[in-house]
């Protein structure tokens, strides 16, 4: 089978179905070799953030000079973006070989009358086979929903284990407070391997550390003052990181969002539980940092217009409070002189889909922004919100002006014009970063 064959096939199979049970998925891994035996794995599970901790832990071991598997979810914009090896998107040749392989093994399967394995299944296997092709030494590996049950957690022996922050999200799959969720992602603790996690919610905390406790598992815990803010630029943080157990280290993160703070302090606290003899140096560690390239969240791909994948409250939440952190910020006149009494102009380019809380996500954004702007477009198919509806509420939570384009194209031009010479900023879907981060092909920026 070629790349479209596959790619057809593998998108064709349900993504929100029922799960499988995990006897099903170790079949899967058993017939394929258990490539991930072969590497050592990081495991990361948590609500917001633990794409960008994956993305940070793979730049800061791949510029160490380590040979580095990196599988994340979901893609925005085509599904060899899940996979990569040592900082490059695998080919369409070698992720095709690998599926077509699967596939062959699920034929077996079914004629064997096991279930058909679901979509984030396959892709997880395929994965495992692309990177134990490239003789990939470490494997940093997102889980996709939940934790105790997702496909990942097969992995029997992960060198380390990360939970990033916890909130509300997906409460259909993986329950209705932090509590219960916290345990779904707790779930991928494993007996006597380190866990490092964001402690700053006391919830998410407390079931962590007595999950950790009950697996003789080590615990690292992040809190917030562990990190210092030591000055910021549209496009990125300088911070110091103390984390009590390492020297001092002063970091720049390439994003101007402060979650992403916590996510690096993570992936560096991470670093020195797997590598305590340092063979990774500070030095290579902060580079590896500084060259991060995570798209779609709090991303720069255009003077002034930053894409992010807010897409829950909790997300939300961050994305207001990086916008009021930028708005708050005394701007200048070209002479450089300051001008602390004119707000910078902030246009927003918003889309949602139908099972998230939409009218909620709105309503905060426009109680925790002052917006100049509104331009609305509708994304996702078959989970798609007009966009007549979603400038209705815009409409109903504020006086600012509000423009329907119900071409994603469409709408990004008419906010770049209304943008001016402030900022532009892309949310409420990671469907509307993947469609934008399509028609930015056509754009250059450094």
């Amino acid at each position: 089978m070629n790349y479209t064959e596959v790619v057809d096939y593998i998108e064709s199979t349900p993504k929100f179905t029922k799960k499988n049970g995990p006897e099903n998925t170790r079949e899967l891994l058993d017939r394929i070799g258990h490539p991930e035996r072969e590497m050592k794995v990081i495991h990361v599970a948590g609500t917001n953030g633990k794409g960008s901790v994956c993305a940070f832990l793979a730049s800061i071991l791949t510029n160490a000079g380590k040979h580095v598997g990196l599988f994340t979810s979901p893609h925005l914009v085509e599904i060899t973006e899940r996979f990569e090896i040592d900082g490059k998107q695998v080919s369409h040749e070698t992720f095709a070989r690998a599926a077509a392989r699967v596939l062959d093994v699920t034929k077996e399967m079914i004629a064997d009358g096991f279930a058909h394995p679901a979509y984030f299944e396959l892709l997880f296997a395929a994965g495992l086979l692309i990177f134990k092709e490239a003789e990939v030494e470490y494997l940093v590996l997102e889980t996709g929903l939940g934790g105790r049950l997702d496909a990942t957690n097969l992995v029997e022996r992960p060198i380390a284990c990360v939970i990033t922050s916890i909130s509300l999200d997906h409460m259909e799959y993986l329950g209705d407070t932090v509590t219960k969720i916290a345990g779904e992602k707790a779930g991928i603790i494993k007996e006597n391997v380190p866990v490092i996690y964001d402690g700053r919610n006391p919830e998410a905390e407390a079931v962590i550390a007595k999950t950790a406790a009950a697996m003789h598992a080590k615990a690292f815990r992040y809190d917030a003052s562990m990190s210092q803010i030591l000055g910021k630029t549209d496009k990125s943080i300088d911070f110091l990181l103390d984390c009590g157990y390492d020297e001092k280290i002063k970091v720049t993160v390439p994003y101007l969002a402060p979650y992403q703070v916590v996510n690096s302090s993570l992936a560096l606290m991470t670093l020195r539980v797997i590598d305590p003899e340092h063979t990774v140096s500070t030095k290579q560690a902060v580079e590896g940092i500084a060259k991060t390239r995570w798209p779609g969240r709090m991303e720069t791909v255009l003077p002034g217009v930053v894409l992010d994948g807010a897409h829950n409250a909790d997300g939300i939440r961050e994305f207001i409070r990086t916008v009021q952190s930028v708005q708050g910020e005394p701007q200048k006149r070209p002479d450089g002189a300051e001008v602390p009494d004119e707000p910078r102009r902030i246009t927003l380019l918003f889309s949602a889909v139908s099972d998230k809380e939409y009218g909620k996500m709105i309503r905060e954004i426009c109680e925790g922004i002052s917006l100049s702007a509104v331009v609305v477009t509708q994304v996702g198919g078959s989970r798609e919100v007009p966009a007549d509806r979603l400038a209705e509420a815009f409409r109903s939570a504020s006086d600012v002006p509000v423009l329907v384009r119900t071409d994603a194209g469409e709408a990004f031009e008419t906010a770049l014009q209304l943008k001016e010479d402030g900022m532009l900023f892309c949310v409420g879907s990671l469907y509307l970063v993947g469609e934008l981060k399509a028609i930015l092909k056509e754009y250059t920026y450094d």
